[in-house]
């Protein structure tokens, strides 16, 4: 009995120790794309064009034949088989065979139309890292304030403890006392907001990643890599621009199709005729040609229609173009500004609010500052904090938007 208690006890917990592993920033874009149901009907579309591609360009199927050919239906001999020489029994087959232009036209369309299910997953895939990488960055830097907080609350507990002890030695005034405990229930306000901020972002990353999302974030994000000279010569590898690359071959290539079907297709029939016993059987060779004497009227219309949604496909990528590089400038822009200002902040900002409080802090000691500038300066140095974290945030965000739109889809 007390080994079967010792073996549960082990057993329930070595289950407790059992954790998934934290979640860095490239399992999270990792679980992305695994967990979304988009990017798993992309796939299926891929499969279902490379399956149609298969037969793109075959011979249409044989069709077998059979009949009765010359049976008389008045006379002596009505719906006699045996005594007219021209009925006959017949079975054929016939094998129709489209112009090779057609044929060549067909496969260039069914690759044509893999490459661009291919460059569709790729949009998909773009947008869910990116969003997954929003989500992640985002829910760090929530909890890093979070963090930063909680610091601040136990700083001022000992904070308020230096204030009593500035009273019992008979400085500063009664009233310092409620200082301390007003500043504590502002802390303890934007912590309640912060809490609430950073259960929306865990949500936001849950919907992207399932129970994983839940899981506590590790490491830092990357150095993402923003060469703005690269990036513009670049621009045209966006997912977005990329996609009309295969769009227009498809158009092309029915641009060909329909060009093809001005060319004469034609077919082949093999028959045997089986008569009277009394007459000989028969053997047919049949061969048809497509007469397309009507083209102004049927072909040339469907090349025209073609030709233009091909003219249509590259002026929308021509204009997609000019929006892609004007997103981009502005989004270089965003990080450019965002850099210099957290480089301000960590180096000018931050350095001359901690000194300000600690000058203030070391006259209130001596009875040399009161207490409400002493205080003024460290909300100052709180904000300059949070400051610097948001910043960060808005910066990696908006790296993580160049890396991944432009950078990694061209790599």
């Amino acid at each position: 009995m007390l080994f079967r208690i010792v073996l549960i006890a082990s057993l329930l917990g070595g289950a407790g120790m059992v954790r998934a592993e934290p979640l860095t920033f490239s399992a999270a874009l990792t679980l992305a794309e695994r967990a979304s149901p988009d990017l798993e009907a992309q796939t299926a579309g891929i499969e279902a064009a490379r399956s149609g591609a298969v037969a793109a360009g075959a011979l249409p199927d044989p069709k077998l034949e059979l009949g009765i050919e010359n049976l008389p239906v008045t006379g002596p001999d009505q719906w006699r088989m045996d005594r007219d020489s021209m009925t006959m029994r017949k079975i054929g087959v016939m094998q129709e065979i489209p112009n090779a232009a057609r044929r060549h036209a067909s496969t260039a369309v069914a690759a044509a139309t893999v490459a661009q299910a291919e460059a569709q997953r790729r949009v998909h895939v773009v947008a869910v890292r990116t969003a997954a990488a929003v989500a992640w960055l985002n829910r760090l830097y929530v909890e890093r304030r979070l963090g930063l907080l909680g610091e601040l609350q136990h700083e001022n507990e000992l904070f308020a403890s230096a204030v009593q002890a500035q009273l019992a030695g008979g400085r500063g005034a009664a009233a310092d006392l409620i200082a301390p405990k007003q500043e504590a229930a502002d802390l303890a306000d934007r912590f309640d907001s912060l809490q609430i901020e950073a259960l929306k972002a865990r949500a936001a990353l849950r919907r992207l990643l399932g129970s994983a999302g839940d899981e506590p974030l590790a490491g830092d994000p990357p150095a993402f890599a923003v060469d703005a000279v690269q990036l513009r010569a670049h621009v045209h590898t966006h997912p977005d621009l990329a996609l009309y690359g295969p769009m227009i071959e498809v158009a092309q290539a029915q641009v060909h199709a329909a060009e093809a079907a001005k060319v004469p297709d034609w077919s082949v029939e093999l028959s045997y005729g089986n008569r009277a016993s009394q007459y000989s059987d028969m053997l047919s060779l049949q061969f048809t040609l497509a007469l397309p004497v009507f083209a102004a009227t049927r072909q040339d219309p469907l090349i025209d229609a073609s030709r233009k949604e091909m003219h249509r496909l590259e002026a929308e990528r021509s204009d997609m173009l000019s929006s892609h590089t004007e997103v981009l400038e502005g989004e270089l822009g965003d990080f450019v500004v965002l850099t210099r200002q957290l480089d301000r902040v960590r180096e000018i900002r931050l350095p001359l609010a901690r000194q300000k409080l600690d000058f203030l802090l070391a006259g209130y000691q001596v009875n040399k500052a009161d207490l409400t500038a002493v205080l003024s300066a460290r909300r100052e140095l709180i904000d300059t904090r949070i400051v610097e974290i948001d910043l960060q945030n808005q910066r990696d965000v908006a790296a993580a938007r160049i890396y991944l739109g432009y950078v990694e889809p061209a790599s």
